[in-house]
């Protein structure tokens, strides 16, 4: 440790000479822009190594067995990897990084570092339908995170650099530089002020030079814009918004069953059994599913449903309208099902590149739909690219988010209209529905999500376990006045809580309603605390967030509540003392 001591004072002393608090925070975005911009290269250049070697030598004009085999044997090495040698979680991407913030101060473990790469990149190269953004945000924010960390930087820093390498992280795997920012603010939840913006700035430039360095300079999605905008077109990217936002309702439902249906079997090997299985049918039926879907994705923004054939049984039906539209169909119903087994059967991954391939697909359905019904002169990569913005902002629920990623990953700038019009329809489509993301949905259900309202955002930072004061003198539900006294006279607490021989909670007695009575010994064996005590109307639970109880100490109006599990006593939470943790946390997280 002496050597890391000595490069942490080297950087403490000249940091201290030469920097002031802000250039220093500069500084750090530029280093680990280029940290998580190399993430994203090396991840990157693993899955197509991998899939080169597994693939190249496949002839598309025939279905291959070994698409049954692949996607488990690199799900079998990845849970291998996870279980039996590094031994520790590796996370879920983004959810695990809005965990982090909202519940464990920003930290994450240093093996998020590189085991989100060597996992991401097996699963998908052995052609898991997932994609490789999740993990590169997760590595990118653990990079942020340990640098903090290693550097000391306050909570406030901290979770300024894990926005801001999560960012970069975008940044670099999307070649997305403006949309990664947005990320930044709409998903990550990071408030955006002139001393964050900078940092971002320089983060999300820096990784995407990076990556243009390594990866080149070529448009991730690049696409044929024939024609751009037309108005009399406006009502069918309306309809667009809507279909979109239905099927982002169907992904986020179908991807939320498999994980409670997956999250019910105890045993890992049958996890890995069932999913891995599955999703070998499946791709070996429909090959357009492996991996990340990459390839089939930028085909079908050029209008084209050749990839829906190639490598399967149905090869010799390519030319037939209704082949094209059946394939379609199922490949729209079996994307999420074929992500939803490789996470479910151990794979490591994320959801925008199957989000991505949704919405592409969906949107070259409904403009060949449209065709069919008279409206010849449509664009089928208009509708295929304004259907990935739909996707984004539906499932993802970030529509910002979804417009200038499109826009920058497809060079589609003269579609930021119907982007626009489409990506907000989408949303508010599915927001009648879900309140929540595929990322947050979770998070939420536990009170655990940060959002942009700071209040909601440091009371869910307080641990309820530090609010709960147990210094209270107990007394029996069959106890007597008399008995009560005894306990009054060593307790300096003025609320008296009595509990039966099994310690659940019976009600309270307040010092107040017992002076007038506490002196008249002729009544102390003859009253009891039943009579005496109050039965209070609220209390609180330790499955409580901490806004719910501080909205219960809004409505009751007092100043103590009881905390019970399942009826039994665990001791009492003051107001007092949530509203003084609330101050302090309130100082931590507004210190820079």
């Amino acid at each position: 440790m002496k050597p890391f001591r000595k490069i942490l004072l080297s950087i403490q002393l000249f940091r201290r000479r030469y920097l002031t608090d802000r250039q220093y925070m500069l500084a750090l975005s530029v280093v680990i822009g280029f940290l998580s911009g190399l993430a994203a290269v090396i991840i990157k250049n693993a899955v197509h190594f991998i899939q080169g070697v597994l693939t190249s030598g496949f002839d598309i004009r025939f279905d291959n067995v070994m698409f049954i085999f692949y996607p488990i044997i690199g799900i079998i090495i990845t849970v291998i990897f996870i279980r039996f040698i590094l031994r520790q979680y590796v996370g879920d991407g983004v959810p695990s990084v809005l965990y982090s913030i909202s519940k464990n101060k920003g930290i994450l473990k240093a093996h998020n570092m590189f085991s989100s790469i060597i996992t991401s990149s097996i699963t998908v190269g052995f052609g898991g339908s997932v994609g490789l953004e999740g993990p590169t945000v997760a590595t990118g924010a653990a990079i942020g995170s340990n640098i903090s960390r290693f550097l000391r930087l306050n909570y406030k820093q901290t979770i300024t650099m894990l926005a801001v390498a999560s960012a970069a992280a975008m940044s670099a795997i999307f070649k997305s530089p403006i949309a990664a920012i947005v990320f930044a603010v709409e998903v990550i939840m990071l408030d955006l002020t002139i001393a964050s913006l900078t940092p971002l700035l320089l983060a999300s430039v820096t990784a995407a030079l990076t990556s243009y360095f390594f990866l080149g300079m070529t448009v991730l999605y690049p696409s044929d814009i024939i024609s751009g905008f037309r108005m009399k077109d406006i009502w069918l990217y309306i309809l667009l918004g809507i279909f979109t936002g239905l099927v982002s309702l169907y992904f986020t439902r179908i991807y939320l069953y498999f994980q409670n249906f997956f999250s019910k079997i105890s045993k890992w090997y049958w996890r890995l059994a069932i999913g891995g299985i599955s999703l070998g049918v499946i791709v070996f039926l429909f090959p357009s599913l492996y991996g990340e879907g990459y390839r089939a994705t930028n085909s079908v923004l050029h209008g084209q449903t050749d990839t829906l054939f190639e490598n399967s049984l149905f090869y010799g039906f390519q030319d037939n309208l209704t082949a094209v539209f059946i394939l379609l169909s199922i490949v729209l119903i079996l994307k999420v099902m074929a992500t939803s087994l490789t996470f479910g059967a151990g794979g490591i991954g994320g959801i925008f590149a199957p989000t991505l391939f949704t919405g592409a697909h969906a949107g070259l359905f409904l403009a060949l739909v449209f065709k069919e019904i008279g409206f010849a002169d449509l664009s089928e990569t208009n509708f295929a690219l304004v259907g990935m913005g739909g996707l984004i902002a539906g499932v993802i629920q970030a529509p910002l988010t979804a417009i200038f990623l499109i826009a920058e990953i497809t060079q589609g700038y003269a579609l930021f209209m119907p982007l626009m019009i489409t990506a907000v329809i989408s949303f508010m489509t599915i927001r009648l529905f879900t309140a929540n993301s595929v990322y947050t949905i979770q998070l939420a259900k536990r009170g655990e999500l940060m959002t942009h309202h700071q209040d909601k955002n440091v009371l869910a930072m307080i641990d309820l376990n530090e609010l709960i004061e147990t210094n209270f003198k107990v007394v029996d539900g069959d106890a007597t006045l008399g008995d009560l006294v005894t306990v009054i006279e060593d307790a300096n607490r003025n609320i008296f809580p009595v509990i039966d021989k099994e310690g659940y909670f019976l009600g309270h007695v307040i010092l107040d309603d017992v002076r007038h009575v506490m002196f008249k010994p002729e009544i102390y064996t003859s009253t009891t605390v039943k009579d005496l005590m109050r039965i209070p109307v609220y209390t609180i639970s330790p499955d409580d967030t901490v806004e719910q109880i501080a909205q219960k100490f809004q409505s009751s109006g007092k100043y103590n509540l009881a905390v019970l599990r399942q009826g039994k006593y665990l001791g009492y939470i003051s107001k007092a003392n949530l509203f003084g943790q609330y101050r302090a946390k309130l100082k931590e997280v507004s210190e820079y």
